[in-house]
C-alpha cells in the first residue's frame, strides 16, 4: 500500500516512540543495527514511522513501541524521513493493537491527562535534523527528544563519547550512547522559546559561515 492510500483510511495520528531495526545494517559486531523511531498515524494492520534511516520497500524490520510492545513488519513504501510499515500480526494481536489504539485516542483528547516527563524532554513537532561534526563532515538525524540542556539523537553514525558536535545550531558534546542513540549536552542552556528553532535546523546557511560559527564554538569547548 502507498502513504498516500494510506492518508485516507480510518487510523489514529498519535506519536509513540521505540526503536527498530533493519536487517541489512550491521554494527561493528555484525549484528543489525538499533535506531530510534516514533510513530505519526496509526491503524492496526500498518503504520508511518518517522525513522533517521529510511531503508528500502520489501525490508523486514522488527520494532519495539512502550504503547505496543514487539512487531515486526515490512517497509511498502518510503516518504522523506519515514517509511509505511505493514504490521504482521495474528487477528488476537490486531485486537489488542486496536483497543489499545482507541485508549490513546481518547487519551491524547482528554486535556486533563499529562505527562509528567515532557515537563523535562519535548518532544519535537519535526523529528529531522542536521548534526555538524568538528571536521566539518555533516549528517541527517533523528531528534527523539530534547531539553534546554541537551538532546538524545539517532543517526546512521554513533560517535565515540567526547565527541564535539553540533546539533542544529546547538554545540555539544556526546555523553552517553542510547539503545538506538546517543545524548547530546550542549555548552550552552537554550532558551525553552527557541529550543526547537535552533535544535532542529534544516540545511540552508552557506557551508562556511556555518563552519566557521562551529569552529568558534569547539575553541571555546577547549578552552573550558
Amino acid at each position: 500500500m502507498s502513504v498516500e492510500k494510506f492518508l485516507r483510511q480510518r487510523a489514529v495520528n498519535v506519536v509513540v516512540g521505540g526503536h527498530y531495526t533493519l536487517s541489512n545494517w550491521l554494527d561493528p559486531e555484525g549484528k543489525p543495527r538499533s535506531f530510534a523511531c516514533r510513530t505519526s498515524r496509526v491503524s492496526p494492520f500498518r503504520m508511518i514511522v518517522d525513522v533517521p534511516v529510511i531503508g528500502r520497500v520489501g525490508d523486514r524490520i522488527g520494532t519495539y513501541f512502550g504503547d505496543f510492545g514487539r512487531m515486526e513488519g515490512e517497509i511498502s513504501d518510503t516518504v522523506a524521513g519515514s517509511f509505511l510499515l505493514e504490521l504482521m500480526l495474528t487477528r488476537p494481536q490486531r485486537q489488542r493493537m486496536s483497543d489499545q489504539l482507541i485508549w490513546l485516542e481518547k487519551k491524547q483528547k482528554d486535556p486533563t491527562i499529562k505527562d509528567g516527563r515532557k515537563q523535562a524532554r519535548i518532544v519535537p513537532a519535526s523529528p529531522h535534523s542536521m548534526l555538524t561534526f568538528a571536521d566539518g563532515a555533516m549528517k541527517s538525524c533523528f531528534v527523539i527528544d530534547m531539553s534546554p540542556s541537551g538532546a538524545a539523537v539517532s543517526a546512521d553514525v554513533r560517535p565515540e563519547i567526547g565527541t564535539p558536535l553540533a546539533v542544529g545550531a546547538c554545540v555539544g558534546r556526546v555523553v552517553r550512547h542510547l539503545d538506538g542513540g546517543f545524548a547530546v549536552k550542549f555548552i550552552d542552556e537554550q532558551g525553552r522559546d527557541v529550543l526547537e528553532r535552533r535544535v532542529i535546523r534544516p540545511l540552508q546557511a552557506p557551508r562556511m559561515q556555518r563552519m566557521a560559527t562551529l569552529e568558534q564554538r569547539m575553541d571555546r569547548m577547549e578552552e573550558a
